[in-house]
């Protein structure tokens, strides 16, 4: 009894001091999750804490259960829009991408070590999947955010490239094991790869249909809901992988295809959920720094560098590279998906596999893992701002929706109830109610002046501090939106131009005014058609046009139509990125603006 105490005392206080000291962190900038696998190392056996760890068991088996939280995490909070423009590029990324990286560190780790070619490759394996923990996490921590179609890309290749990396690990752990044939050994994992993503596939939109349909359909109180949805995320993780798929992928797509739905409770599934997810990542992390032994890393430090920094400066831009030719990403944009290769907890989950198979060389694989994970949460995941900032697909993150409530009521009635305060900032504060724009389907239900109800026939024009309720359809949330909260987004968004105009703006005065070159007439044609004419893709925020003198920049919209539009006067790069530009040759440089 007394153990099983202690052990409570000593976890308890682990997360605790963990969470303390995140906090700390991000006042200095430090990525979240590289200063929670150091507090895990600091309590281990080498560090104040003492902690003697080594059960690698245990920890794969919280691992698997912590990765498939923050993957079904992430996928909630993964919009079909963001799939439906980025699956094909991400795909290719999370497969072929993968391959890539694997062999060119693994060529590499076998000139850097003593090993046979087989382990070589399975050290450059265990290390070439990006990590969703660290990409979902770091993308986000910056307090700022980057143009979508590159955000979403990148998310949706670190979550569904663990499947590949999870059975090129297993099999070449089979392969050095048995000693097997090569050909055969590759035709049953080209086999288990079509099994992994088939079934894995399957399983997840069907389930996750069948999580949003329970959610929806069970009456329960309301903390139950997003235990219902953990509790049905890891079955079904289970039940793919006894069937042969990827039980990752599963739990990623299951969360895609629930979040995109209405759900009951919504707004307290995802609370819960963005808390169980931190928690995942700490008891990931903790547990993988606690198995580390730092003396253990010297006397593999010097050739597991050159491996981690061949994957950071070689393997991933040239993986990018091939993998996104003949896409529509500018140049700067594919620069910025190939440093953001961040690897993290998963690639040390996937080196105790070896550990647990027992070859021989397993912990030197560990080491050599735990090495490129420092590297890459130090290296790029610190510079990820940076990068965005040098690159300039940086963009204002969307402010807090303060002044606004949502009512949960039953999802089947394709309602929702939201309500508005009136502050002194709000588009709507003194003007008659008759210049409401209220959208089809949608009704005032009541009006609240110091605390009580303004009767229908004496509401006539909307006052500081009033508190209008709305019944109104969900997709017609951002009509009502633009009418009631206050100008903070607009103004933040002046970082994507001197001044913003509507999408619906004539193009014609524009052009006149501006100096834009037109091909064609101009008549009824708006600014928002024009430039999504001119983007090679479905639109997003930060999207950018060069238009003679100027810069048009896509500032805000709702689905895919613009609704506002930057303007830069003085266009410029950053001081670094023009530097770079000067030493290139003047075809490579006029080639880049091009694709700019």
């Amino acid at each position: 009894m007394e153990t099983a105490n202690h052990l409570i005392l000593i976890g308890g206080s682990l997360l605790l001091v963990a969470i303390l000291t995140g906090a700390l962190s991000t006042r200095i900038g430090a990525p979240l999750l590289l200063v929670f696998l150091g507090f895990g190392m600091l309590a281990g056996e080498d560090g104040p804490g003492g902690i003697r760890f080594s059960n690698f068991e245990a920890i794969y088996t919280a691992a698997s259960v912590a990765v498939a939280i923050i993957l079904f995490d992430g996928g909630l909070r993964t919009s079909l829009r963001s799939v439906r423009r980025s699956w094909g590029r991400a795909t290719a990324l999370a497969t072929v991408g993968v391959v890539i990286t694997a062999i060119i560190t693994g060529i590499t780790a076998w000139i850097a070590f003593d090993s046979g070619v087989l382990v070589a490759l399975l050290t450059g394996t265990v290390v070439a999947s990006t990590d969703a923990a660290a990409v979902f996490l770091l993308l986000h921590q910056q307090g700022s955010a980057v143009r979508e179609r590159v955000s979403s890309t990148l998310e949706l290749e670190s979550g569904a490239n663990d499947p590949m990396a999870v059975l090129l690990t297993v099999t070449l752990v089979g392969m050095i094991l048995t000693n097997g044939s090569t050909t055969d050994s590759l035709v049953t994992a080209g086999l288990s790869l079509f099994q992994a993503f088939s079934v894995g596939t399957a399983i997840g939109i069907g389930g996750g249909a069948a999580l949003a349909f329970l959610v929806n359909r069970t009456l329960l109180a309301p903390g139950l809901y997003p235990v219902m949805l953990i509790a049905g995320a890891l079955s079904l993780y289970g039940v793919s992988h006894v069937l042969g798929g990827s039980g990752f992928l599963t739990v990623y797509l299951a969360g895609i295809v629930a979040g995109n739905q209405r759900l009951r409770a919504q707004s307290v599934i995802l609370r819960f959920h963005d808390g169980i997810a931190w928690v995942s990542q700490l008891v990931l992390l903790v547990g993988l720094g606690l198995l580390v032994t730092p003396h253990q890393l010297l006397p593999d430090l010097v050739p597991a560098l050159a491996i981690a920094l061949t994957m950071v400066f070689i393997a991933r831009p040239v993986a990018v590279a091939l993998c996104l030719a003949g896409s529509r990403f500018a140049l700067r944009e594919r620069a910025f998906i190939a440093w953001v290769g961040l690897r993290g907890g998963v690639p040390i989950y996937l080196a105790i596999i070896p550990v647990l198979a027992g070859i021989p060389e397993a912990q030197q694989i560990f080491n050599i893992t735990f090495t490129v994970v420092l590297v890459s949460l130090t290296l790029q995941g610190w510079t990820i701002g940076l990068a965005a900032r040098l690159l300039k697909i940086e963009i204002p993150p969307a402010p807090a929706q303060e002044g606004r409530l949502e009512v949960d009521i039953p999802s089947n009635l394709d309602r929702d109830i939201v309500g508005y305060t009136v502050g002194e900032s709000c588009p709507m504060a003194g003007r008659p109610v008759s210049e409401l724009s209220l959208p089809q389907r949608t009704r005032i239900l009541a009006v609240l002046r110091s605390g009580l109800v303004v009767p229908e026939r004496m509401l006539h024009t909307l006052k500081t501090g009033d508190f209008v309720l709305f019944l109104a359809p969900p997709e017609h949330s951002l009509t009502l939106d633009r009418q009631f909260l206050s100008n903070s987004r607009k103004k933040s968004n002046t970082a994507l131009g001197d001044f913003v105009i509507p999408g619906a703006t004539a193009l014609g005065p524009v052009s006149l005014a501006y100096e834009i070159p037109v091909d064609g007439p101009v008549e009824g044609v708006t600014i928002a058609e024009w430039l999504r004419d001119h983007l090679a893709d479905t639109p997003s925020v930060g999207d950018t046009v060069s238009a003679g003198p100027v810069e048009l920049v896509v500032v805000q919209t709702e689905g895919d139509e613009i609704i506002s539009v930057g303007i830069r006067l003085d266009p410029t790069r950053s001081d670094l990125w023009d530097k770079v530009l000067r030493y290139l040759p003047r075809w490579l440089r006029v080639h880049i603006h091009t694709h700019e």
